[in-house]
């Protein structure tokens, strides 16, 4: 029997086959485009989505052959985006994506009534516009005729089990990201979405991840190429499936997701609803694994300064990438500096991610003299990054939610070099990972506890997850990244009047 892991994301899906030891059979990854249709207005065509999950499904099926039947699936998904569905099972409209911002002044109106901190105390979520709350109070006040209309507001996880055959359902950790369910009392909130004047049954079921919730419908197995009776397992929130996939299965372990965005999603036993949470604008819900919860610190500019570098000063490592044949990331990484710059980068080119969430936040990047070269500018950029999840990982720590252990996943794992600096600089050990799509991964853990085919997730991680490499921190390097990193801690702060002054560039 194999498992089938199949992760939706903001611009593209990924199906794989697994073995029950983990071994991938057969995968795929499909893309679909998101639709501008304006300033700040970002959507999802679900139609095409569905298409491209169906062909990535179909291709991983495919790869994998008959030799080990599938047994379940499981979906990982992206949060807050929502479909209008009617009863027929039809999109109505487009759905609206998570960094859409259209639904601003619905969120905004919410500071004074529940207000923030209630807001925060009933679903773990610090308000924001991204929520599916927002953007369905948006579709109900601008397109009423549509809000009426639809039987269903869902998620891509619960509509896609729907259109495999199950009925709609999220998990806590998806329901989570909706801003209306009730933490502590496990339920949709009655006084959110009383609030909102959108009735319960507008919302799909909420069942604990790793629930079988049906079959896959024949015909639609055999459109797919996978066997009839595969079960149908309620799977999660993509973060909270990639920590499971990565063996984050215990409180003081976090996933450190490195890619265009650096995503640090630490677990513990506790929901933690105070002043200093919500100050450092993080979240808290459900993790997939019972008896946890999960958190978010993030930093929108990791990979994209890298990419920045690239494409400003990078001309001579592209040309050289070319010539060699070697990945140009990989050359960039290779000549940064060692030890600490003296140059430090302020990574706040796009906006500033938790603990500051300031979207007039901008970039910097300070102690540049006429001797600076380019390999010390190199070593900022990554130094400056890996600084910004320290500060978070101790803004964590102080909130009550200690990290001792990180698992890295994403395109940054590949690099020996950046992972012992990550673990250098947060003085932490950290393990590289033999499967990267933890998602999927994840998502098929959840199949499989579901199906029985292991006892428990930590069971089918002791199983499944395969540690890599592990780079402990050096002694002596820690404490220089230290010495350089309480200077770190002072850039924002001080920075912060200077660079709301400064025009955006663009």
């Amino acid at each position: 029997m194999s498992l089938l892991g199949i992760d939706i994301g903001t611009t593209g899906c990924k199906a794989i086959v697994f073995r029950l030891d983990g071994e991938i059979l057969g995968r795929s990854y499909r893309e679909y485009p998101l639709v501008l249709t304006g300033a700040g207005l970002i959507e999802l065509n679900a139609n095409t989505v569905w298409s491209a999950v169906e062909r990535a499904v179909r291709e991983a099926a495919d790869r994998a052959g008959d030799g080990d039947p599938v047994k379940a699936v499981g979906i990982s998904s992206q949060g807050e985006t929502v479909t209008p569905i009617s009863a027929e099972g039809e999109a109505l409209a487009n759905s609206i994506a998570a960094f859409d911002t259209r639904a601003m002044p619905q969120a905004l109106r919410w500071e004074e009534s529940p207000g923030r901190m209630r807001l925060f105390q009933i679903t773990g979520m610090p308000l924001h516009s991204m929520f599916s709350i927002h953007k369905i109070l948006w579709w109900k006040e601008n397109m009423p005729e549509m809000f009426d209309s639809a039987w269903k507001f869902l998620g891509y996880g619960d509509l896609a089990l729907y259109r495999l055959g199950g009925r709609p359902v999220m998990d806590p950790s998806l329901a989570g990201r909706t801003m209306a369910y009730d933490l502590l009392k496990g339920e949709w909130s009655g006084d959110i979405l009383g609030q909102a004047g959108i009735p319960p049954e507008r919302l799909p079921d909420v069942a604990s991840a790793g629930t079988v919730i049906g079959e896959i419908l024949p015909e639609v197995a055999e459109d797919l190429g996978l066997p009839e009776g595969v079960l149908l397992v309620a799977g999660g929130h993509d973060q909270a499936c990639a920590a499971l996939g990565a063996g984050v299965t215990r409180a003081g372990m976090a996933l450190d997701a490195t890619g265009s965005v650096e995503c640090v999603a630490p677990a513990f036993e506790e929901p933690r609803l105070t002043e200093a949470m919500l100050e450092g604008h993080y979240c808290c819900y459900r993790h997939v694994s019972p008896g946890l919860y999960i958190t978010l610190a993030f930093n929108f500019s990791a990979g994209q300064l890298l990419r920045w570098y690239r494409d400003t000063l990078g001309a001579k490592e592209i040309e050289e990438a070319q010539v060699t044949g070697l990945d140009v990331y990989d050359i960039i990484i290779g000549n940064a500096r060692k030890g600490p710059a003296n140059v430090m980068v302020l990574p706040h080119f796009t906006v500033a991610g938790t603990p500051w969430s300031d979207t007039k936040s901008k970039g910097a990047i300070l102690g540049l003299t006429l001797n600076t070269e380019k390999d010390e500018i190199i070593k900022a950029i990554l130094d400056g990054v890996t600084y910004e999840m320290r500060l978070n990982l101790d803004c964590l720590e102080e909130a009550g939610i200690p990290v001792g252990e990180l698992r890295a996943v994403g395109s940054g794992a590949d690099s020996r070099i950046w992972m012992q600096l990550k673990a250098d600089i947060f003085n932490r050990p950290v393990a590289t990972l033999a499967c990267p799509d933890a998602a999927c991964l994840g998502a098929a853990m959840l199949a499989g506890v579901g199906a029985g085919m292991y006892p428990s997730l930590p069971e089918a991680a002791r199983i499944i997850v395969r540690i890599k490499d592990v780079y402990d921190p050096d002694p002596a390097e820690a404490a220089r990244y230290t010495e350089t990193y309480a200077l770190y801690r002072d850039l924002y702060p001080t920075l912060k009047p200077l660079l709301h002054r400064i025009r955006a560039s663009g």
